[in-house]
């Protein structure tokens, strides 16, 4: 029987499926898929290589800062224990050092979001912060404080009033009121103490009667607000841009008001939650009111301070209704406001254009329940991770259901999220539309996404190390995904701030392929076999690609190493493995299913585009369910050219006929191996197959 395998988007499964091959995707399916990274178009490529950025002093989480989509305006804040430095993909940025509050397990922990050049950042644990970025470039200044809500300039002071004109002794109705300041940015203190003077009631004034006020000067004010009492509430009457006012009996606009003060984070109240929704900053899940959100006044992120009566721009207080109090874990901004809380999912939105104090609803979307991961939002689905066992959930609006919908994209792989769940993860856009997720033993997991064309394929990612944290921002041709990986250098644990290389472009040229980890370009003007700047490495065996030709068995010492010929350009680090093997091949026949039966593969084909050697072994027996098993296998060389030791590699496009050796077995599979610094891409695996009995 000749089979191809054609499609590689589903990633690596769990063995439970290789009896499935009733699945649409079950064709998609591999037993392992170990540093490849399925592509959108079906096909699968060796993950490039990470590239050493720079060494940090200890154990590190990363969390982007992107002002906008240009790559000058994109940063990583690194957070490490009692500060914060930036990066940027060349390097950390000089002289930029800030004090970090938070201890290092509970950066993990952070909620963030951003407006411009200020990140917002919340953790129950401590008081609302934001990191701000000022100035101009080059030279920017970067600060970190705590949020100051409801800042504003001083309340008037020495409030006078005076009434003028003639009255009767009948005339005993209190006129009362209030003055504000306001600064050059139009923020409004809040009232000065409650003035009255006895005079007539409003509706019984006559020509000459009015009332003048005066007060004392405010510093940084432009100008002052003036408010009469009228049915219990303070309704605006003027302006004034001097410290008098004169009220010539101007109807009271109760709509306009004073705002009172109202602070619902105060006494270590902290919210666990930061988002902006309809121009409205959302904090939620405070120590106190775990099921509680709270919105700010429109279009002022910082002030919640309420009218009396309450407007449409008043802060929005809610608390969820459910049969339990479930903590709300994320807030996201998708249109609707969606809230994750521990044991469902809800979306708020209004009878009206906008969320107001009076009208909010709120309904439940699902109930998986979410745990503290930031959601991401990619496409038209927010994605976010399940309370129990990591298990990775699509968010998006259902016209059939009119409402939120979701599916687990985890269901074909769980072994890769249950028992190490998911620490942190970023999402690349460009090239690939990637997921990169960290799991808490190290290991980084790709997800291939794309739900339109039902597209989702998990794969393993291991390096000489354990990657600690992950961040993605936009870079000049794509997005740049950048790390924190601990790795074991001269006998102790060394740490480094890495970026995830470019894919191997169809116009790119062999010397330029990057493919191994902590590694760097080397160059020279004139061919020489000595290079040095690999003192991060000191004592490391590591791997090169000298002028597009590989080069293994090097050692570091004294940061350099010793090519066997010499070169130009060399691309130099850590070597890595990468292995896939698709599922057994299995269908329904003539003579039944092939379930159970043996099976042998004859000759095999690899469409190949743009690759470089690479390895293929057959299995052994009985390992079906071990994803490693490529260890240890009788592995043989795919050709490829020129066979001179010191020449340039040239990557193949095409067919290669390979013979594989395996014997009759029930589980057998093919194993395609790539252990030197060159990329492969596969686009196909043709094999015939024959089935003997059980």
């Amino acid at each position: 029987m000749r089979v191809v395998f054609r499609n590689f988007t589903g990633g690596e499964v769990t063995p439970t499926l290789s009896a499935r091959y009733d699945l649409k995707k079950a064709g998609t399916f591999l037993q392992c898929c170990r540093n490849f990274i399925p592509n959108l178009h079906g096909d699968i490529e060796r993950r490039p290589g990470m590239r050493f950025v720079a060494q940090l002093d200890g154990p590190a989480v990363l969390l982007p800062f992107q002002f906008n989509t240009e790559p000058e305006n994109t940063y990583v804040l690194i957070f490490s224990a009692g500060r914060i430095r930036v990066a940027s993909p060349s390097g950390i940025v000089a002289g930029v050092e800030l004090a970090s509050p938070y201890a290092l397990a509970h950066v993990y922990g952070l909620s963030i979001a951003q407006v411009g050049d200020v990140v917002y950042l919340a953790h129950k644990n401590y008081a609302l912060r934001k990191i701000t970025r000022s100035g101009t470039a080059p030279n920017y200044q970067w600060s970190i404080r705590e949020v100051a809500l409801n800042h504003s300039i001083a309340a008037p002071t020495g409030l006078a009033v005076s009434w003028k004109g003639e009255k009767e002794d009948s005339d005993t109705y209190t006129l009362n009121y209030v003055v504000t300041a306001l600064d050059a940015d139009g923020v409004e203190s809040l009232p000065s103490a409650v003035k009255g003077v006895t005079g007539k009631f409003p509706t019984d004034w006559v020509v000459g009667n009015s009332v003048s006020l005066s007060w004392t000067a405010v510093a940084g004010a432009v100008e002052y607000n003036v408010y009469r009492e009228s049915a219990g509430y303070y309704g605006f009457i003027g302006v004034a841009r001097k410290t008098s006012f004169s009220d010539q009996n101007y109807e009271a606009d109760t709509s306009l008001t004073p705002k009172e003060d109202w602070n619902p984070f105060t006494g270590g109240n902290h919210p666990a939650t930061v988002a902006f929704h309809q121009q409205r900053m959302v904090l939620g899940g405070t120590k106190n009111d775990p099921a509680s959100f709270f919105m700010s006044r429109t279009g002022d992120y910082e002030n919640f301070r309420k009218s009396r009566p309450l407007q449409d721009d008043d802060p929005v207080e809610y608390m969820l209704a459910s049969g339990s109090i479930d903590e709300i874990k994320w807030i996201a901004s998708f249109g609707d406001l969606l809230i994750g809380t521990s044991g469902a999912e809800y979306k708020a939105t209004s009878s009206g254009a906008a969320i107001t104090p009076k009208d909010v609803q709120i309904s439940v979307q699902s109930y998986w329940g979410s745990s503290a991961l930031a959601p991401m939002i990619i496409g038209q689905s927010v994605m976010h991770c399940q309370r129990s066992g990591s298990h990775v959930r699509d968010l998006f609006y259902s016209w059939e259901s009119d409402g939120y919908a979701g599916n687990d994209l985890s269901l074909l792989a769980p072994q890769l999220v249950e028992g190490c769940g998911i620490r942190q993860w970023c999402f690349q856009q460009s090239p690939g539309s990637n997921i990169w997720a960290v799991r808490e033993d190290g290991v980084l997991l790709s997800l291939t996404y794309m739900k339109e064309q039902n597209v989702y394929g998990w794969s393993r990612h291991v390096t000489r190390g354990k990657v600690l944290s992950a961040a993605a921002i936009s870079g000049a041709e794509g997005d740049v995904v950048l790390l924190v990986v601990e790795r074991e250098v001269a006998g102790e644990a060394a740490y480094f701030l890495e970026m995830l290389s470019p894919r191997f472009a169809e116009a790119a040229a062999i010397e330029d392929a990057f493919f191994v980890d902590c590694g760097r370009t080397l160059e020279s003007a004139r061919p020489v076999e000595e290079f040095a700047g690999l003192g991060h490495l000191e004592g490391c065996d590591v791997v090169a690609l000298a002028d597009g030709s590989p080069v293994e068995g090097l050692k570091v010492s004294d940061g350099k190493i010793v090519l066997p010929f010499a070169a130009r350009k060399v691309q130099a680090g850590l070597n890595y493995v990468s292995a896939l093997a698709p599922m057994p091949l299995e269908t329904d026949t003539q003579a039944g299913s092939t379930l159970g039966k043996r099976r042998a593969y004859g000759k095999c084909s690899l469409r190949l585009f743009r690759s470089v050697g690479g390895r293929y072994a057959a299995s052994r027996a009985g390992d079906l369910f071990n994803a490693d098993a490529w260890q240890g296998l009788e592995a043989y060389d795919l050709p490829f050219g020129p066979a001179v030791w010191g020449e340039a590699c040239q990557p193949f496009s095409g067919d290669v006929e390979i013979t594989l050796p395996s014997g009759q077995d029930a589980d057998a599979t093919v194993w395609i191996i790539q252990d030197r610094p060159v990329p492969f891409r596969l686009v196909a695996l043709m094999a015939d197959v024959d089935f003997g009995e059980n």
